[in-house]
């Protein structure tokens, strides 16, 4: 028995000493089998072209449709790494590139690799690249490419090469199929004996490959010592019949390998085929067993020989392999080089189909696919050679998998990982940290507003807006502890009706949900009216007439005590959670310390409150000069007490004294300060001292009380006789004057520092004032704000205070006329207008406010008399003369002799103790007022008289006689007054 070469490596005739490299690599690549693939082929092809250029590498570009697209692939490299040639993995036919320039030009192109070009190839300096079409009936279909290291394109010969190896490989390509029909010498009859060369055999010895040849003419078979070693057969025994190697073979793969005999022999060409032999001695073994079919002289297929091998122990595996990937719990599928599909196991089935729809598709060209650009990612991974992967929701099953694409040297393979549960165990736990994240955010926007919440009511309006709305809830009650019940602090969700009913005070010992939740220091959950009903009998009528139908009462527990209860109800029944409950006692912790806070805070408050009372007037008095009305609005950011204060305060003579300031500052020193200051002007108001001289004292108050004290001030003295207002002013803004006509303007005023840091002396403005004017005196909190400027203020004050002045009076008012509750109503609805217009109830202040408004009233000339006095004895008599005849004319005949005695004594002083020039004056008002005026600064003082005093019981006696009596004093002198009251 002779022994063949393998098939596919069929020895090439030996080359003569005078064939070209050329002639003798076509001689090789003519004898390549039929068994090679496309790819395969192609290699070689390229392999034997860089080699006969001494290129560096080359590659080959195909068509996706052959004639009709205008974009070339890269289908195989060789020479040259991927960091090269990735650039080149696409081609288009507009391209300027060479392989582009040879596809459209349809010849051989040449070009040396550019350096300093914009888009330079991405090769070493000297080098060039050479491509040649590979020709096809309707246009060229693709380029073989190769760079070159040549200092000039490639020679005459070398490119004829290239053209020849070009048709050759699209002509293979193009008709796969046998070898051109042609003469081969039997492999038994030339060079046996280089089959037979010892290293030959020991090679396929030690790689345990057997050979075979089949004379088809006569159905000889031969085999070689290993073929007969893999079958179990004694070369003694075995006949070379092909009958005999038929009865071994598995009967499942007896027909299977006839059939592929016989098509190898028909279609003259190559058989590869993998089968089971039973052998003698019982054994089963797996082989594989490749052949070529040879044709005789007469060009007829006269023997077929090749070679086997034992594929047991592979197969094996491969089955232990495949049955795992076939029943592999994910989807599993692979492709090929060309990405289509060429295995899918069971599961990939269930989610793409049967297998036989599937083999030889393209995965995304699948009808329900549900990836549109599933191709793109397929193409990167391969070109990457990277693994990828990326979930979708399958839409026959309608759950989520895992698309895993993970490339192999032959293609890609994709796995189907059912994610679905992983997903949804995914979603609860983001929704379980979203959910504690939201209850991380409610307690901070609670734990914010109640930060913010000061009063008690604060409180409940945060529980409300930031507790109700999350828990779906619409009810809330806030209780708080007072001795041994509890009381209702605030509510809502609730009708007026109900709250009505409501008891203010609930005992702690009735038995109530509220009274349990306190007394056992843990929330009470009640989850509908059938609970209620159950639990509380005799509180649950009165708890449905809320329209509640659940409830959660918790404790509200400060330092270990309760302090109080907070009942959230819900429209419907509910069953509380542990999330829920965990929140909710949370929340009630949070509120227990914001409420007690509060009602600390609110205690505080009251206290201020009362304080603030306390230090400011309790009643504007009814003067006969002026009509008043005054307002007072703490800030509203904060419950301090202010400094700014007011007052109104009656002199000699009728006149009156309006004063108004700001201590700067809030707090308990700066309201101290402030009644400091009010008692001391009352005092010095007193003794009748000038507004100059009252702003000195002052000045020293404020300045003993230390660096850090200042105060502003607004001091003004209005005269109803000689309708004069003169003004003091201490860093104060300016008062609003408005005329009777309803003009409003601001006088011109000497300001001096505030009080603390001014110098003495204060400087006046006397201003003189028509009957029936307004006199608008504020603080700085009613103009200015964060806001808006004082300058701005100060307009919008005289804007508002034309509008509300122009309004016409009740019919029948008269502003020269005294007619006092009606005026004073009329001025007490201005300051509400002047109040809400400048200083709204909806904005936050940080200043206190002061407004005191004025209305003068002269005194008629017929209720005033004067007259001078001689510096005389006869003064006196003159004095008693004048004073009968005026008190007779204004019908004052009641009051004849004691103003007789009074004024005679008060002159008769002035002649005795003082100097001229002396002045009697008799004033009609609310009472009768004499005043005697001279020209010493001199003090009347009273004393005690001894029994052998001659004088000295002058004042006494005017102290006896007179309602009340005084001193003013003037730059140049002073005026005794007395009062009496009208009969």
């Amino acid at each position: 028995m002779t022994e063949n070469r393998p098939l596919g490596s069929p020895q090439a005739p030996a080359r003569t000493a005078t064939e070209l490299p050329e002639a003798a690599r076509m001689r090789v690549l003519t004898q390549l089998g039929d068994e090679h693939t496309g790819v395969e082929v192609l290699r070689l092809v390229l392999h034997h072209a860089v080699a006969d250029l001494g290129g560096l590498g080359g590659m080959v570009h195909l068509q996706r449709v052959p004639g009709e697209s205008d974009r070339l692939d890269l289908v195989t490299v060789t020479g040259l790494p991927r960091e090269v040639t990735k650039a080149w993995e696409i081609v288009t036919r507009q391209d300027q590139t060479v392989p582009a320039r040879a596809l459209r030009e349809g010849t051989f192109v040449w070009l040396p690799a550019l350096r300093d070009a914009e888009d330079a190839d991405p090769f070493p300096g000297g080098t060039g690249m050479a491509a040649v079409p590979l020709p096809a009936p309707g246009g060229p279909f693709g380029v073989l490419s190769v760079v070159t290291t040549a200092p000039g394109p490639p020679s005459a010969v070398q490119r004829a090469f290239l053209e020849t190896v070009a048709g050759w490989v699209s002509e293979r390509l193009r008709n796969p199929g046998p070898p051109t029909a042609r003469t081969v010498d039997p492999a038994w009859s030339g060079d046996e004996k280089e089959w037979t060369h010892p290293r030959f055999q020991q090679a396929l010895r030690t790689a345990q490959v057997g050979t075979w040849d089949l004379d088809l003419r006569t159905g000889r078979l031969n085999w070689d010592e290993m073929t007969m070693q893999l079958f179990g057969f004694d070369p003694e025994i075995f006949h070379g019949r092909l009958d005999t190697f038929m009865e071994l073979l598995h009967p499942e793969d007896l027909s299977r390998v006839q059939a592929d005999l016989r098509e190898a022999i028909e279609k003259r060409g190559y058989s590869a085929t993998e089968y089971r032999v039973c052998r003698p001695d019982g054994t089963v073994r797996w082989v594989e067993a490749r052949g070529q079919v040879l044709l005789g002289e007469d060009g007829e297929p006269a023997v077929m020989a090749g070679t086997l091998w034992d594929t047991t122990n592979q197969r094996i595996a491969m089955d232990s392999v495949g049955r795992a990937l076939r029943h592999m719990s994910d989807a599993f599928l692979a492709m090929g080089e060309d990405l289509r599909i060429v295995y899918v196991n069971l599961q990939a089935e269930r989610l793409l189909g049967p297998w036989q729809s599937l083999i030889g598709k393209l995965l995304w060209a699948l009808p329900g696919i549900p990836v549109a650009w599933l191709e793109e990612r397929c193409r990167q991974a391969v070109a990457d050679r990277v693994p990828t992967g990326f979930d979708v929701l399958w839409p026959t099953d309608h759950r989520w998998y895992h698309m895993r694409l993970v490339p192999v040297p032959d293609g890609l393979t994709v796995y189907f990982t059912d994610v679905t549960d992983k997903r949804l165990a995914e979603e609860r736990r983001m929704a379980a940290e979203r959910a504690a994240a939201e209850r991380t955010a409610r307690v901070g926007q609670l734990n914010a507003a109640l930060a913010q919440a000061v009063s008690v009511q604060d409180v409940v309006t945060a529980v409300a807006e930031r507790v109700l709305p999350p828990f779906r809830a619409d009810g809330l009650v806030v209780q708080m502890v007072e001795g041994d019940s509890l009381r209702v602090v605030g509510g809502v969700g609730y009708g007026r009706e109900f709250l009505f009913k409501v008891p203010d005070r609930i005992r702690l010992r009735e038995t109530t949900p509220n009274n349990d939740a306190i007394l056992a220091g843990a929330p009470q959950y009640i989850s509908s009216r059938t609970e209620m009903r159950h639990r509380y009998p005799h509180f649950a009528e009165a708890a449905f007439e809320g329209g509640k139908h659940a409830w959660a009462f918790l404790p509200l527990i400060v330092s270990g005590q309760p302090i109080g209860c907070c009942v959230i109800s819900f429209p419907q029944p509910r069953r509380f959670g542990d999330e829920d409950r965990a929140l909710l006692t949370a929340l009630s912790g949070l509120v227990a310390q914001a409420l007690e806070r509060a009602r600390l805070y609110d205690a505080e408050h009251v206290r201020a409150q009362e304080l603030q009372r306390g230090l400011l007037p309790q009643e504007l008095p009814s003067l006969p000069a002026v009509t008043v009305a005054a307002r007072y609005l703490p800030a509203t950011a904060g419950l301090d007490v202010g400094g700014d204060w007011y007052d109104v305060i009656p002199l000699s003579a009728d006149r009156v004294c309006l004063v108004i300031g700001d201590v700067m500052g809030h707090g308990l020193s700066e309201a101290a300060t402030m009644g400091r200051l009010r008692t001391a002007v009352h005092t010095l108001a007193g003794l009748e001292l000038p507004p100059d001289e009252v702003l000195s004292h002052l000045n020293d108050v404020v300045s003993d009380l230390g660096v850090d004290f200042y105060a502003t001030c607004l001091y003004v003295v209005y005269d109803p006789v000689s309708r004069v207002c003169t003004f003091g002013c201490a860093g104060h803004p300016p008062p609003a004057l408005v005329h009777p006509d309803g003009s409003v303007h601001f006088p011109a005023l000497a300001t001096d520092p505030p009080l603390g840091a001014a110098t003495p002396p204060f400087e006046t403005t006397e201003v003189t004032v028509p009957d029936g004017s307004l006199l608008v005196m504020y603080t700085d909190g009613l103009v200015e704000s964060a806001h808006r400027d004082i300058d701005s203020g100060m307009s919008h004050l005289s804007r508002v205070l034309a509008t509300a002045t122009a309004a016409p009076p009740p019919e029948g008012f008269d502003r020269t006329a005294v007619h006092p509750s009606r005026e004073a109503l009329h001025l007490e609805q201005l300051c509400d207008t002047l109040t809400s217009a400048l200083v709204p109830a909806q904005e936050q202040t940080s200043d206190d406010t002061a407004l005191l408004v004025a209305r003068t009233h002269a005194l008629p000339d017929g209720d005033v008399a004067s007259w001078w006095l001689p510096e005389a004895p006869i003064a006196a008599g003159q004095a008693r003369d004048h004073v009968r005849q005026q008190l007779t004319d204004w019908r004052l005949d009641g009051l004849v002799d004691t103003t007789e005695l009074l004024a005679s004594e008060l002159v008769g002083n002035v002649v005795r103790h003082a100097r001229g020039p002396i002045q009697l004056r008799l004033l009609k008002s609310r009472s009768l007022i004499c005043e005697v005026t001279d020209g010493s600064p001199t003090t009347p003082r009273i004393r005690r008289a001894r029994d052998t005093d001659e004088g000295g019981r002058g004042l006494q006696l005017i102290a006896a006689l007179s309602q009340r009596w005084g001193t003013r004093y003037f730059a140049k002198g002073k005026s005794i007054w007395t009062e009496q009251p009208l009969p």
